[in-house]
């Protein structure tokens, strides 16, 4: 039995030993003739804009590219995306690839990689243009973390000037824009060029694969730091007519905390310059034709909202109680009633289903936990089924539509009617009987 077991032991190494093999092989086919990276500051929701020309050196086809992130990183990805160009100037369009997480063997340091499957193999001495975007959350550190309502907000990037990748990369420019011309101070790996807005890195040449040079970039940011802690929505569509979608809110200002006073008569006589990172209103782009729409806390109605609908969008201006300032959180509740018709349809087996859009309705805001929950009434007394969606990590371009499909009988719409008819014979009835009790009684 010895004997066996050796050599499925030696068997199953020499595959891994394979595999690893062929993933070092295949890095080493492939280089990066040219990179640009341009990372977006303006807003507390870091949006990446990547392009490479990868070309293929080795003998052997590529079916994937390997995109490298460190472990700093990846658990603050909320979007990866990757598209192909095809054509040059103005007949270029891009088809969009498949993005899946990947393991590799050996990952130096901790690395993460999402594997990018081409349409096509790249074949010997072919190459490829690729635009990667990618969004990263709570990748800002304020500091200082705590901040006067007088006080401007700061905070650190942390990043590398080299793009990490698995393969070499013959030429690279990395461009940092931030929301202002203020910037504390910024880690230099030459050639660095810091002009108004924007910060250049590079162009770096002859880098080997997994070169990381890291840098520390220290700006202001007074953009709000909305994040939703935690968002549940409920859809609940009747038949007779109208969708119901209410919504709780658990909102928090994530940026530096708040010290000290807060002075209301300052905040308001001097709003240039006093809780200039607060932020006191948030817009909600909401489906078009909304109608019954409502806000409010746990103490009840809040007026301060404005309403702008068409027939195209709808787009509803709230104001908490109060600012909100570093750390600081609000509770609330949205309500809005949306037509039938513009969301649920018929399908071709005659199934019924829902085609409604996932996400957060706020504007530029992080939701740390999203649950979506879906379901029809009908006056329902056995209970109903509902469809429960959840999410971690949820940023504006998941705002994406989703369906839900079901099977609906139309009878069971009689059910409502029947039932409040019954009752209403039934009352009547028990009012007759006591009528005619209480007279006979006096007689």
């Amino acid at each position: 039995m010895a004997a066996p077991l050796r050599f499925r032991l030696a068997l199953v190494f020499s595959v891994f030993a394979l595999l690893s093999l062929l993933a070092r092989s295949s890095s080493q086919d492939l280089q990066i003739a040219n990179a640009e990276r341009r990372i977006d500051l303006t807003s507390h929701i870091i949006k990446v804009f990547l392009t490479l020309k990868v070309e293929n050196t080795g003998a052997s086809p590529a079916s994937e590219i390997l995109l490298a992130f460190p472990p700093t990183q990846v658990d603050h990805l909320a979007v990866v995306k990757a598209a192909a160009t095809v054509g040059k100037r103005k007949k270029k369009t891009y088809q969009p690839l498949d993005v899946n997480p990947s393991e590799q063997p050996d990952s130096p340091n901790g690395t993460k990689y999402f594997s990018v499957s081409l349409l096509k193999p790249l074949g010997k001495g072919e190459s490829v243009t690729l635009e990667v975007f990618y969004i990263l959350t709570h990748s800002l550190e304020p500091f200082p973390v705590e901040i006067s309502q007088s006080e401007s907000q700061l905070v650190y990037y942390r990043d590398s000037a080299i793009i990490l990748s698995p393969y070499a990369i013959k030429q690279q420019t990395t461009y940092i824009k931030t929301p202002g011309t203020k910037v504390e101070s910024y880690t230099r790996v030459d050639p660095t060029i810091h002009a108004g807005k924007e910060l250049k890195y590079g162009p770096y040449d002859e880098q080997p694969p997994y070169s990381y040079s890291p840098i520390v970039i220290h700006f202001e940011n007074n953009n709000p730091f909305a994040v939703v802690e935690e968002l549940v929505r409920e859809v609940e569509i009747s038949h007779w007519g109208s969708i119901q979608i209410t919504e709780h809110y658990k909102l928090v200002h994530a940026g530096a905390r708040h010290k000290g006073i807060f002075s209301r008569v300052e905040y308001q006589s001097r709003p240039s310059i006093s809780g200039v990172s607060s932020f006191k209103h948030i817009l909600a782009r909401l489906p078009p034709r909304v109608h019954s729409v409502y806000y409010r806390d746990e103490i009840g109605n809040i007026s301060s909202s404005h309403l702008r609908t068409d027939s195209r969008k709808s787009e509803l201006e709230i104001e908490p109680r109060y600012p909100l300032f570093g750390g600081w959180k609000a509770t609330f509740v949205i309500g809005y009633g949306v037509p039938l018709e513009d969301f649920l349809f018929e399908s071709s087996d005659g199934r019924r289903y829902l085609n409604f859009t996932f996400g957060c309705p706020l504007v530029e805001t992080v939701v740390d936990k999203l649950t979506v929950k879906t379901s029809y009434s009908y006056l329902d007394v056995v209970g109903r089924t509902v469809v429960v969606l959840e999410k971690k990590n949820v940023v504006p371009e998941h705002s994406i539509p989703f369906q839900v499909y079901y099977n609906f009988n139309p009878i069971f719409m009689l059910a409502e009617p029947f039932m409040l008819a019954s009752v209403f014979f039934f009352f009547f009835m028990a009012c007759v009987a006591y009528l005619h009790i209480d007279l006979s009684i006096r007689k």
